[in-house]
């Protein structure tokens, strides 16, 4: 009787919530002069908000995010009426994402409002990108009838007449192509909000390449090109000779009953299936043998690049760290099955890929 092989019919996730983008990025218009004002004028453009990393959609269903069945939209705006903000509004970021041709000419443009503020008031939009959605908003800064007050431009009106949801929230709620949308869309803007200097010299920096870039503004130091930094970090489902699974609960969650994957970030020099290697060796003391790809999908929180595997263990004796894993065990089907249903366990949510990896596992969903 020949040994089982855990990896033998092991799959390529289908489907992933923030890899399901389609669009023609068109990366080729970038550095095309007017590009975005161009297509503002144009009847099939389409024009989203993002705003410190959150998406806006129609009032009402921010309120869906946090339900298993729901369905959900982002808001847009028309194309004339966002170019006249992006005059008034310098510290608006417009990215262009791209565009699906077909008989509309459909493009879409994003705009990220994180650092719009009203002229003479107190900011509306909070600069610090780390607060909440619901610490952005001052009562008082757009009362009515107030003496000088000037009218709050669309930008700033948008911050309470739509609904602000977390990409996590949104995607697994969403039609593929705006999932897709939102995906790019959070990434880009979370780069814009946070990087405002140069990293080598200290000088502002200014958008470029339609949101795809940003340019030093310093002169004398040649006015470099800056690209967003993807941080890529490797996920593994380990697998044992009897086809268990190994979860595990990190110290940094802060719901006990979360238990998931191994996971960690990519070191300098270091590859992908290496990096699988040491982190399963550091967080649980496990050798890996065979490492099998599963996936990938981007994970703006705030720049990583989550890629999938599935290993086998050589060993299963689990040793913790006890630093930034403190639990772990191996779980039968049946097993991890008892424990979702008691409510001991839950598991990872909707739009993590790690979620995916388990129900390749469990051979359902969960």
């Amino acid at each position: 009787m020949g040994m089982f092989a855990p990896l033998a019919l092991t799959q390529v996730l289908p489907f992933l919530p923030l890899a399901q983008g389609d669009i023609d990025y068109q990366s080729s218009r970038r550095s095309e002069p007017g590009l975005i004002e161009g297509l503002l004028a144009r009847p099939g453009t389409k024009v989203i908000l993002v705003r410190d990393g959150r998406l806006a959609v129609p009032r009402g269903q921010g309120a869906l995010a946090g339900r298993d069945a729901a369905s959900m939209r982002l808001a847009t705006l028309p194309g004339a009426y966002a170019a006249d903000e992006l005059a008034a509004c310098p510290e608006a970021v417009a990215m262009f994402l791209g565009g699906y041709g077909g008989a509309r000419d459909e493009h879409v443009i994003a705009v990220d409002i994180t650092r719009v503020r009203v002229a003479g008031d107190a900011g509306l939009v909070p600069d610090a990108v780390s607060n909440g959605a619901d610490d952005a908003f001052d009562e008082s800064a757009a009362a009515p009838g107030r003496a000088g007050a000037r009218r709050a431009s669309l930008f700033v009106q948008a911050v309470e007449r739509f609904d602000w949801v977390d990409l996590r929230g949104f995607a697994p709620h969403a039609p593929a192509r705006e999932a897709g949308q939102a995906t790019t869309a959070a990434s880009l803007g979370r780069w814009h909000a946070v990087q405002r200097h140069c990293p080598t010299c200290g000088a502002p920096v200014e958008p470029a390449m339609a949101g795809w870039a940003q340019r030093c503004t310093n002169a004398e130091d040649g006015r470099r090109m800056l690209f967003p930094r993807v941080e890529p970090a490797v996920i593994t489902a380990i697998v044992d000779g009897r086809d268990r699974l190994l979860i595990q609960h990190n110290s940094a969650w802060q719901d006990p009953r979360l238990y998931s994957v191994s996971a960690g970030f990519v070191e300098a020099g270091e590859s992908l299936e290496h990096a699988c290697r040491r982190e399963a060796k550091e967080e649980v003391g496990i050798t890996l043998g065979e490492v099998r790809y599963l996936g990938s999908q981007p994970w703006p929180f705030p720049a990583s690049l989550m890629v999938a595997f599935k290993a086998q263990a050589l060993d299963t004796d689990i040793r913790v760290d006890g630093d930034e894993t403190v639990d772990a065990r191996w779980v039968t089907r049946d097993e991890y099955t008892a424990e979702l249903v008691s409510g001991r366990i839950v598991a990872p949510g909707r739009s993590a890929i790690a979620r995916y990896m388990i129900e390749e596992w469990y051979g359902r969903e969960l």
